[in-house]
């Protein structure tokens, strides 16, 4: 999949600068490197559950959820002056040095035996998630505006190295293990992920040319961060942190999700996963087009609406609920003569009740329900020979509701929710070159920043809830809040702009 966005790209004519090949070389080789970095950046979402599956690692929900997130604050935090640096001194030293630092964290995690051994090494590892923000400043140089949103929406293809995650480690992990036989094998893991981390760096020592922002030369330190001074950044950065730090900690999520609601292996788990993961990062390529085709703005309104609409949907659990529902009463006083399952006779008035079907009231997975059940019946509350007045209970009446939470149903809107948020990456990195073309480094750095601590933070969230809830389905509902708070601000920010003077061309 990677080998055919690479080819296309260096064959693209339309992302050549004057037939140049050399644009559309480097930004095959960021998005191969990002890729492979991504993959790397959530590695823990598999290893740790399958540490805990297999009692390595003796930990809660929440402490899951603080493992999972650990790289992710890093990747996040360093962003920012990784993009500074990058406008600097140019991307190939920089990703370079990202690389050949985060190979070396893999080894050494490779020898973690402790909960705080494993924070560690996250922390460390997670440099490899910063690489974004130097993709992006890297790649954007080399191509004229009209067509960064393109571009930039191509490097963001890398995001499906959550899925090569997803997809191949517990494979691994399985092969590693001699199928659990030999747990201490796990160890290879992150071993192989830093020597595929060492070789991309020999393929892009070769083959990359570096190139700096000429402006950025001229530029101290404080005028450079200038532009964090603008609310827009920082709004910006708020579509991120769900569009893209959602997507990575769901990413991870999804694993143990799959484990417990629907009693998967880690493999079929790993598999559910990517068909989130997989489609989300190859379809930014798209949202990068459809941003510069229809405009960031109406791009963004489309995504945002619909993850709503999808967050909400995945918000019912799977349950089974019994409830109490309608009942029989004695419209005159009397007394009882017979009770049966089906009847109740007062004097000689008899009162028909609905029987409790026989068998289980739960449905067999294999049967696929999509909407929930309702099964109802009466239980006699009295006894032969009991004086009963008017209007008294005679039955009570016994509701069972049922929903399945279909698994396929469950798994076709966590893509669709994937494919949006996807597009929604590429449209709110549209906006930087767009309002900030001299400032690429540092604006997509904070943005990437704050959408990184959405994958930090959500994980953790994710752990709580589901602690404090018992629900696993706990955390769509956590989103969906979240994506309407943006889409609100967003509206609201367009409505003041129409008020104020005319709103530019889909720029905004």
């Amino acid at each position: 999949m990677i080998a055919i966005i690479v080819f296309l790209v260096v064959h693209d004519e339309n992302l050549s600068m004057a037939h140049d090949r050399l644009p559309g070389r480097i930004l095959a080789l960021n998005t191969l490197a990002f890729t492979i970095c991504f993959a790397v950046w959530t590695m823990y979402g598999v290893l740790i559950t399958f540490l805990v599956n297999n009692r390595v690692l003796m930990i809660d929900k929440a402490q899951i959820g603080w493992l999972i997130g650990i790289p992710i604050l890093t990747g996040s935090i360093l962003r920012l002056p990784l993009g500074l640096l990058t406008d600097k001194i140019g991307g190939k030293p920089v990703f370079l040095g990202s690389m050949l630092f985060a190979a070396a964290s893999l080894v050494l995690t490779s020898f973690a035996n402790s909960f705080a051994m494993f924070m560690v090494c996250g922390l460390l590892f997670g440099v490899a998630g910063a690489t974004f923000a130097v993709g992006i400043a890297y790649s954007s140089v080399w191509f004229p505006k009209e067509k960064q949103g393109t571009a930039l929406g191509i490097f963001g293809v890398g995001n499906a190295g959550s899925a090569i995650t997803t997809l191949f480690a517990p494979t691994l992990l399985k092969k590693f293990t001699d199928g659990g036989q030999n747990i201490d094998g796990w160890r290879q893991l992150p071993l192989t992920y830093a020597g595929a981390l060492v070789v991309m760096c020999v393929i892009f020592w070769i083959l990359a040319v570096n190139k700096t922002v000429e402006s950025a030369q001229q530029k101290t330190m404080k005028t450079m961060l200038e532009p964090l001074k603008d609310v827009r950044v920082w709004r910006f950065g708020f579509y991120y942190f769900l569009v893209f730090g959602a997507f990575v900690a769901l990413a991870q999520w999804l694993v143990p999700y799959y484990l417990n609601v629907y009693a998967m292996t880690l493999a079929q788990a790993g598999l559910m996963a990517s068909i989130f993961s997989l489609p989300s990062g190859v379809i930014r390529a798209l949202g990068g087009w459809a941003s510069d085709k229809f405009g960031a703005r109406s791009t963004m309104y489309w995504v945002l609406s619909t993850c709503v609409v999808f967050f909400l949907l995945l918000v019912a659990p799977r349950m089974e609920i019994l409830s109490p529902g309608e009942g029989v009463m004695a419209d005159r006083a009397g007394v009882v003569t017979a009770v049966t399952p089906s009847s109740v006779q007062v004097d000689d008035k008899s009162y028909a009740l609905k029987e409790k079907p026989q068998g289980s009231l739960v449905t067999s997975d294999e049967e696929a329900i999509v909407f929930p059940t309702f099964t109802t019946w009466q239980e006699p509350k009295v006894e032969i020979g009991q004086r009963v007045e008017k209007k008294e209970v005679l039955a009570r009446g016994q509701t069972h509701v049922y929903f399945q939470a279909n698994m396929w149903v469950f798994t076709f809107f966590v893509f669709a929710a994937g494919i949006m948020m996807g597009i929604g990456k590429a449209a709110v990195y549209k906006h930087i070159p767009d309002y900030f073309p001299n400032d690429i480094g540092v604006v997509g750095g904070l943005v990437g920043v704050l959408g990184g601590l959405g994958g930090f933070v959500c994980p953790i969230l994710f752990g709580y809830f589901l602690k404090g809830t018992g629900l696993w389905t706990s955390c769509w509902l956590f989103l969906a809040l979240i994506a309407i708070a943006c889409l609100v601000w967003m509206h609201l920010v367009i409505l003041k702009m129409a008020k104020n003077q005319p709103i530019e061309p889909e720029n905004e």
